[in-house]
């Protein structure tokens, strides 16, 4: 593989990258330097690269995994910047009260769901990627992807019902 074939192929997947490894490294320094790491890792692979048939897949399970192992080793305390509110000019603004609160509420219940229904949701819903990239990422079936979106959404869609029911009597 070549150096522009590898900027075409792979690199040009590190922007996509970055939610996800920010979301599950906690910030944008350590993102961009895990990042950086995965692509010189990469690079060092090329040859092996060439010759998979999903390069974009492979690209996404490397960085997971990259991730996986910086939190395994460094055991970094994972900050959530994903579920983070705009801070607005006023604090008695009834309305930004309830956005806060319902935002506490879903990221309560998303934290409760499965592990692979929680990184299904946050990576289709607050990342904003598409369904064969999350199934590239999390080694899924794209089919099984959307099962588990469906169900996730399923849940967290009860589980706000549960709550506002109750707290309305």
């Amino acid at each position: 593989m070549t150096k522009t074939e590898f900027k075409l192929k792979v690199f040009s997947q590190s922007k996509r990258l970055f939610p996800m490894v920010s979301r599950m490294l906690g910030n944008s320094p350590n993102a961009e330097d895990a990042i950086q790491e995965i692509m010189i890792k990469l690079w060092l692979k090329r040859k092996q690269i060439e010759k998979h048939p999903n390069i974009t897949a492979l690209v996404f399970s490397t960085a997971r995994n990259h991730c996986i192992d910086i939190l395994r080793k460094k055991k970094l305390e994972i900050y959530d910047s994903s579920f983070q509110l705009e801070i607005l000019k006023s604090e008695n603004n009834l309305e930004q009260l309830e956005r806060k609160e319902l935002h506490t509420i879903i990221k309560k219940i998303i934290n409760n769901l499965p592990e692979q229904q929680k990184e299904v949701i946050i990576m289709r819903d607050l990342d904003g990627y598409e369904f064969v990239e999350i199934a590239a990422a999390l080694q899924l079936k794209i089919e099984h992807t959307r099962v588990l979106l469906s169900r996730a959404r399923k849940k967290v869609s009860l589980q706000l019902d549960k709550t506002y029911y109750y707290e309305r009597g």
